[in-house]
């Protein structure tokens, strides 16, 4: 170390802990110290930018230790004077100091001195480094408007610590990105087919109908794999095609228990775990769960967590990951585009929820997971609430045939639009079982199979090739694995630019490399090559797959074209149906059926609005033994509410609203119970609730007219007869 920085870092030490914090002395290290060459090039940057930001907010405190040591030069801010510089090397402005850089040169080659020209003397070690990576990288359009040294430093200087983050978060750095975005950029611009050379056919997978002895089965054998499971929502995404300005986890699934999505998913992990712990004896087991955020949905999914205390779940046990950016490009050599609104500052774009997976690798989570004993991983998306019911099957499928990766599919016609999960085999032999876009699949089945390109199966009426739904089970031993290889968790990419002209070099707008989780197949076969056992499981529809993702006028529009909805409104009645079917198969219950209604020009079919909490049934079998064969009797305008692990029915008939909630250690046994009254009604909105926007994405509210409510929280063992009154064992009877 240099005399001079032993001198001020002595200096620096005799000061009281008052009048100097240790993040100050830990940026001092990283900035005196300043050569980092055991670690990678963009770390470096990273870390001295960093080192400096901290440094900035300290500079108040170290004045003394600063201008007595000699190591800094006071001037007025942004002023550089060229006499301030020695044989060290160049001088760097910082709000009122002059800052030694750490670069050891004297002199920069010219082609980076024709670029910067005298701002070189305002910059530090690290961010000149940035500025000299970008310049070798045919981004000198960057910097053609910068002013001479002492105008607006700070702001290049924060355009260079932004370069520096993006930098540093990137597997390779951005040099690998701009390589890679020219090679896709050239491709497209070529035309060139992705699938030239494949041929496509069926992969191996299950096919499972719910109440059947299979069905159960695969349940049971998932509920095995899910003690040790991990979970992860992606939720990068606000509601906007949904006319809603929040987050979509915020929005409630149904009005009836008004959960909201984030709600539900936490609850049926929650539900799980218990179920966990009773059936093997280990109050132990915790199942965790990670959620993808991005830049617009990160502080306000933090605060709906913080607001409802981590929906119950222990500290850790819910991680948040937010999702980055890139740099947009802005031409077919990819250059990087400034901000419309900040000449400092790089117009960046989503990576893509392909994201995830590096991320995971990132932040040490997956591999904590596999330290711990999980063995499973299930992907969840967030406006999806149905695909709790395909958590179980899946798993179950996944540890039956030890696929490394399992998709939950759909039935699927024949060139309807929906990606299809298709095995593809080169003529040189290799195989990558993956989604395949609908546009893609019937071109790609004319060219190589039949003339007639996708068509459906007589036998089953649907295409062989099933609908994904891009919730995806993992075998986390083998995902590790992946994970770390040369690609450290960065899916292949893609770039869809939209050219202005047939000559195919010019955007109308800017454009990005973009990555998919459901294209992990492709880093499995590069790692695993044709060792990969991926497959699939495909469930009924009603059961697993109704997404809310459209506004109601969208919804409209679909209705008229005989395509689903895909509105809140309409995933909310499917929320319901799906319930009531599970209710009728596993329990033949007497359930009167939906009726079409219309709201905001939004039509669906809705019956009666029934919930069953994770709490009181997780699996078909739970669901048996809870409700008696025939014992439910529910009228179409009814809302029946069940709440509470040890509630059973032997006979309960409904027509109107009944809510029954008991807490841990209460038994309520409901026999004979008959309820009659106004209940709970959907209701158009009038104008001035049309101005409410979680009103108006639905087009109704939820009126409560009457209800009969049962709550019992005194542990003990309770029974409710056809009177309606609830006794408890070894005591006298009492209305409640």
């Amino acid at each position: 170390m240099r005399n001079l920085e032993v001198k001020m870092l002595r200096d620096l030490v005799k000061l009281p802990f008052s009048r100097i914090s240790v993040l100050t002395i830990f940026s001092l290290f990283f900035i005196c110290f300043g050569s980092f060459n055991n670690i990678r090039f963009n770390r470096r940057l990273f870390f001295f930018g960093k080192a400096e930001e901290i440094f900035s907010y300290s500079l108040s405190f170290i004045n003394p230790v600063v201008e007595k040591s000699g190591a800094f030069f006071r001037f007025p801010p942004n002023e550089v004077h060229s006499d301030t510089l020695d044989q060290q090397g160049s001088q760097v402005a910082h709000g009122g100091l002059v800052m030694r850089a750490a670069s050891s040169e004297t002199t920069l080659p010219e082609k980076y001195e024709a670029v910067l020209k005298s701002n070189t003397a305002v910059l530090s070690a690290g961010e000149l480094e940035t500025a000299k990576m970008l310049i070798d990288l045919n981004q000198e359009h960057l910097f053609t408007k910068w002013p001479e040294a002492g105008i607006e430093d700070k702001d290049k200087r924060r355009m260079l610590q932004q370069v520096m983050v993006s930098n540093s978060k990137y597997p390779g750095g951005l040099a690998a990105y701009v390589s890679k975005a020219r090679q896709l950029l050239a491709a497209s611009a070529a035309g060139i087919n992705p699938f030239e050379g494949y041929s496509p056919s069926v992969p191996e997978g299950e096919t499972l109908v719910h109440g059947t002895e299979a069905f159960r089965k695969a349940e049971e054998k998932g509920l095995e794999a899910a003690c040790k499971a991990g979970f992860v929502l992606v939720a990068g995404g606000l509601g906007e095609r949904l006319g809603y300005s929040g987050i979509k986890l915020s929005l409630p699934v149904e009005l009836t228990s008004n959960r909201t999505y984030l709600q539900v998913y936490v609850d049926y992990i929650m539900a799980l775990q218990q179920l966990c712990r009773d059936t093997s004896g280990d109050s132990t087991i915790q199942l965790p769960l990670v959620i993808m955020t991005s830049d617009d949905t990160d502080a306000l999914t933090r605060a709906l967590i913080s607001e409802n205390a981590n929906y119950g779940m222990q500290e850790g046990q819910l991680r948040i990951i937010k999702q980055d950016k890139v740099p947009a490009l802005g031409d077919s050599q990819a250059h990087f585009v400034l901000s419309k609104d900040d000449p400092y500052a790089l117009d960046t774009k989503p990576h893509g929820h392909g994201d995830v997976h590096q991320l995971l690798l990132r932040e040490g989570i997956a591999k904590g997971w596999e330290k711990n004993g999980l063995e499973w991983v299930f992907f969840l998306q967030d406006t999806n609430a149905l695909v709790i019911n395909s958590i179980l099957p899946a798993l179950g499928v996944s540890a039956s045939n030890s696929f490394h990766m399992n998709t939950i599919c759909i039935p699927r016609k024949a060139k309807e639009e929906a990606g299809a999960i298709t095995k593809l085999t080169h003529v040189d032999g290799s195989e990558l079982i993956i989604n395949v876009e609908y546009n893609q699949l019937d071109p790609l089945l004319k060219a190589s199979v039949s003339k007639d390109g996708d068509v459906n199966d007589p036998n089953t009426g649907f295409s062989p090739f099933p609908g994904n739904t891009n919730n995806l089970v993992f075998h986390l031993p083998t995902y590790y694995k992946v994970l770390a290889g040369e690609d450290q968790g960065i899916v292949t990419e893609f770039v869809n630019p939209k050219y202005k002209d047939s000559t195919r070099t010019e955007f109308k707008k800017p454009t990005r490399l973009e990555c998919m989780m459901q294209d992990y197949p492709k880093l499995m076969a590069k790692e695993l090559g044709n060792t990969a056992k991926i497959g699939f499981t495909t469930l009924d529809k009603w059961m697993c797959f109704s997404p809310a993702k459209n506004s109601v006028e969208t919804g409209a529009d679909n209705n008229k074209k005989g395509v689903p909805p895909a509105t809140i409104s309409s995933a909310e009645a499917e929320h319901y149906a799906a319930i009531t079917q599970k209710l009728v198969e596993v329990t033949k219950a007497n359930i009167e059926p939906a009726s079409p209604v219309e709201f905001a020009g939004v039509g669906f079919d809705l019956g009666p609005r029934i919930v069953l909490k994770p709490s009181f049934a997780v699996t078909s079998k739970q669901l048996s033994e809870k409700i008696k064969n025939s014992a439910l009797k529910v009228s179409s305008r009814s809302t029946l509410i069940l709440d509470g692990q040890g509630i059973t029915i032997d006979s309960l008939d409904l027509d109107g609203a009944l809510k029954v909630m008991i807490t841990e250690g209460v038994s309520l046994k409901i026999e004979g119970l008959t309820v009659r009254n106004k209940g709970w009604q959907f209701r158009a909105l009038s104008e001035e609730e049309q101005s409410i926007e979680s009103n108006a994405i639905r087009g109704y509210i939820l009126e409560k007219l009457e209800t009969r409510e049962i709550v019992i929280s005194e542990p003990g063992r309770y029974v409710i007869n056809s009177s309606g009154v609830i006794s408890r064992e070894t005591q006298e009877h009492t209305e409640l």
